[in-house]
């Protein structure tokens, strides 16, 4: 009589333990079909804690929704860890995809992107670029600089024509700002009359010490040298 109730006994534990070895196998047919990467996983509703350094990923389906466990966060949402589970957040209705709920990276079609925000027309002071769906800063640009050094193949001494420039940089204080504006510049011509250090100048008048002595009288025809007679 003990061996037929020991068996039963052992057959009654295995069935209740049918549950337990199904979830204990991490291995669902929801609406993923994928515990990769789970602590904790269900037929029902896949994954509800991920393994350290993954993000548990709830996907929606009508009143149904399913968790699964991704190294990154899909596009339209962000990674934000807790101490527990590392979740994945929606951006915000206007955001195709942010770094946070307060920073977008990327608007949705036809709004704007200014500052980690989306607008549906830029803020006054900005100019909207159509290529880029972005608002950029107007430029105010300051006063034209000095002039520089009038060069010739970078000297700036010699004697010929060279070039000058003056440069009109942005008036705002901003890094960001003025990086964004172009720099105007401009150049013109100059004369260049210096000589250079070792030459001479060449439009110094030559002394009279450099002057050739002047050439010898002509000797009449009575002899080369000879001294003229004197009168009888």
């Amino acid at each position: 009589m003990r061996a037929p109730l020991c068996l039963l006994l052992l057959v009654a534990h295995a069935v209740d333990m049918l549950p337990l070895n199904r979830r204990k196998k991490q291995v669902g047919t929801g609406l993923g079909g994928n515990c990769t990467g789970c602590v904790i996983c269900s037929e029902e509703n896949g994954c509800s804690t991920c393994q350290q350094r993954l993000f548990l990923f709830i996907r929606r389906e009508g009143i149904r929704q399913y968790g699964k466990c991704v190294h990154d966060c899909p596009p339209g949402y962000f990674g934000v860890r807790g101490q527990e589970v590392n979740r994945c957040k929606k951006c915000g209705a206007t955001c195709e995809s942010c770094f946070s709920q307060d920073f977008c990276i990327q608007c949705k079609r036809r709004f704007y992107l200014y500052k980690g925000k989306c607008l549906p027309t830029c803020p006054p002071g900005t100019v909207a670029q159509q290529s880029t769906w972005e608002c950029q800063e107007e430029c105010e640009l300051g006063p034209w600089g000095s002039w520089s050094p009038c060069t010739h193949n970078g000297k700036t001494c010699g004697s010929a024509w060279g070039l000058e420039t003056r440069v009109r940089e942005a008036g705002r204080a901003g890094r960001e700002e003025a990086a964004t504006c172009q720099v105007l510049s401009e150049s013109r011509q100059c004369p260049i009359r210096r000589p250079c250090p070792g030459e001479s100048n060449p439009n110094q008048k030559k002394s009279g010490r450099d002057r050739r002595p002047r050439k010898d009288r002509k000797l009449d025809g009575r002899g080369e040298g000879r001294p003229r007679p004197a009168p009888a």
